[in-house]
C-alpha cells in the first residue's frame, strides 16, 4: 500500500499538466521582459531597470536559512513562516509592515525561491491589509529564474530599511472567506468551487497534516505546483484557464481557495484573481486547520471512502466466471498495458486498450468512446483500470479521462501483474 500511494503522489500531482499539455506546444511566460507589466508579475529585466529609480522595496519571502544561503542584492528578508502576521489585527500588523520599510511612496517586489508559495502568500497579506495593488508585484520565477538568467546573488545582509509610513486603515475582507460561508459553499458545488491547493497526496488521503487525512467535501484538487512551468515561472493565463476549464472551475462561480494552513492557497488565488481576473475569488486563511478543529466534527473525505482503489482479492473474487455468467459482476476491466504485455498474460475478462489510445484521443473523446464501446465497456458501470503496477502516469491519465467522460465509477487495481501471478490467480 505504501508503494501504491507513493506512486499515486508522483503521478496524480502531475496529471493535470499531463492532460492539458500533452498536445500543446511549450508554454510561453505570461509576462514578456521587454514591456511594462500589465499585472502583478514582473521579470528580471523589468526589475533591474526599475530599481534604478530608487523607489523599489525588494522583499525575499523565503525562510531565513534559504535567504542566508543567497539572495538578490539589497533584498530584505520577510520569512512568512515565522512572522505570524496572517491573522493579526490591523493595529498589530501595522508596525510590523512599517518595520519592513513599507511606505506609500514605495513599490514592493516580492520573490521566493521560485515555483513556491511564499511570495504569493506575502503578496496576499500585504494587499489584504490595504497596500495598493498598483504598487505590489511578484518577481516571476523567483530566485531560480533570476539566477538562470545570469542574475547575481549575495549572502550580504543589507542594512535595515528606514521605518515605513504605511498605515493600515482598513482590511480587504472581500478577499477572505470565513468558515460559515465556506461550509455553505461546500454543499453547493454547482455555484461554488472549493479549490484545494495541497499536493494530491493530501487530497486523496495518503498523507495528512492534522488528525484526519483527506479533503473538505466537494473540494477540487489543484496543487499549487501545477500552476508553474519547469523554470519556476507561472504558466500563461491561457494555459491556466485551460486547466481550470478542464477541472470545471468557472469564472461565474464563487471560487474559494484553501489548503492546510492558508499559504499554498495563495498560489491559485493569485493566478485566478490577478492573472485571469476572475471576479469572485476568496481565500480561506484558516483552511483545513480550522475545519478539522471544529468541535462539530465536520466531514472530511478521502478516496478510500468512495473506494476508488481495488485490490487483487476483490477483483479475483468478483471476477469469477459464474458471477459473470449470471450478471452479478457488473464491471469492466481495462488493461492499459502494451499489447505485447497483455498477450503474455492478463486478468480474465480484461480488455486491452493501451495507454497510447488515451493520449492520442485527449481531444477526440468520441473516438475514445467508440473504442471503449467496442470493448464492451458500459458507461453506467464501474471500470477497473489495470496498469504495470499501482498508479503510474498512464493509469492516472486513464482514470481522469474516463471520469471526465462520464463513466459512472472508475477504480484502480493497485496490484501489479507480478503480484497477481504470485497470488496464484488465473492469467489466461
Amino acid at each position: 500500500m505504501t508503494n501504491f500511494f507513493r506512486d499515486w503522489t508522483r503521478s496524480l500531482s502531475a496529471v493535470c499538466a499531463l492532460l492539458l499539455m500533452a498536445t500543446m506546444p511549450a508554454v510561453v511566460s505570461a509576462v514578456t521582459a521587454a514591456v511594462a507589466p500589465t499585472g502583478p508579475l514582473v521579470t528580471k529585466t523589468w526589475l533591474e531597470a526599475e530599481r534604478n529609480k530608487g523607489d523599489i522595496l525588494l522583499i525575499d519571502a523565503s525562510p531565513a536559512q534559504l535567504y542566508a544561503a543567497g539572495h538578490i542584492s539589497g533584498a530584505i528578508n520577510v520569512d512568512v513562516f515565522s512572522f505570524g502576521g496572517r491573522n493579526l489585527s490591523p493595529a498589530e500588523m501595522e508596525p510590523l509592515l512599517q518595520s519592513w520599510g513599507t511606505s506609500t511612496d514605495k513599490r514592493i517586489v516580492i520573490y521566493d525561491q521560485g515555483g513556491a508559495i511564499m511570495a504569493t502568500s506575502l503578496f496576499y497579506d500585504l494587499h489584504y491589509y490595504g497596500f495598493p495593488l498598483a504598487n505590489l508585484f511578484v518577481l516571476d520565477g523567483g530566485l531560480a529564474k533570476w539566477q538562470a538568467q545570469g542574475g547575481a546573488v549575495t549572502k550580504e545582509v543589507p542594512p535595515a530599511p528606514p521605518r515605513g509610513n504605511f498605515r493600515v486603515a482598513k482590511v480587504r475582507d472581500e478577499m477572505r472567506v470565513r468558515l460559515p460561508e465556506f461550509m455553505t459553499a461546500s454543499g453547493d458545488p454547482k455555484n461554488n468551487a472549493l479549490v484545494d491547493a495541497l499536493d494530491v497526496s493530501y487530497h486523496v488521503g495518503a498523507t495528512k497534516f492534522f488528525d484526519r487525512a483527506g479533503h473538505i467535501p466537494n473540494a477540487i484538487s489543484l496543487p499549487s505546483e501545477e500552476l508553474f512551468n519547469a523554470d519556476k515561472t507561472f504558466k500563461s493565463p491561457t494555459d491556466i484557464k485551460r486547466m481550470l476549464d478542464y477541472l470545471g472551475i468557472k469564472p461565474e462561480q464563487q471560487i474559494l481557495s484553501h489548503c492546510g494552513g492558508g499559504m499554498a492557497a495563495s498560489v491559485p488565488f493569485f493566478a485566478m484573481k490577478f492573472m485571469l481576473g476572475y471576479p469572485n475569488v476568496k481565500l480561506y486563511k484558516e483552511s483545513q486547520l480550522e475545519w478539522l478543529k471544529d468541535e462539530r466534527g465536520l466531514p472530511f473525505w478521502t478516496y478510500a471512502r468512495p473506494n476508488l482503489v481495488r485490490d487483487k482479492q476483490w477483483v479475483d473474487g468478483w471476477n469469477a466466471q459464474m458471477l459473470r455468467a449470471f450478471g452479478v459482476s457488473k464491471f469492466s476491466i481495462i488493461d492499459i498495458r502494451s499489447a505485447e504485455s497483455f498477450q503474455r498474460g492478463h486478468i480474465p475478462f480484461a480488455r486491452n486498450i493501451p495507454a497510447e489510445n488515451f493520449k492520442a484521443h485527449l481531444d477526440k473523446p468520441e473516438k475514445l468512446a467508440a473504442l471503449l464501446g467496442a470493448a464492451g465497456v458500459d458507461i453506467t458501470q464501474e471500470v477497473v483500470v489495470v496498469s504495470d503496477g499501482g498508479l503510474n502516469a498512464e493509469a492516472a491519465l486513464a482514470f481522469l479521462t474516463l471520469e471526465k467522460m462520464g463513466q459512472k465509477k472508475v477504480s484502480l487495481l493497485f496490484s501489479s501483474m507480478d503480484d497477481w501471478g504470485l497470488a496464484v490467480m488465473a492469467l489466461p
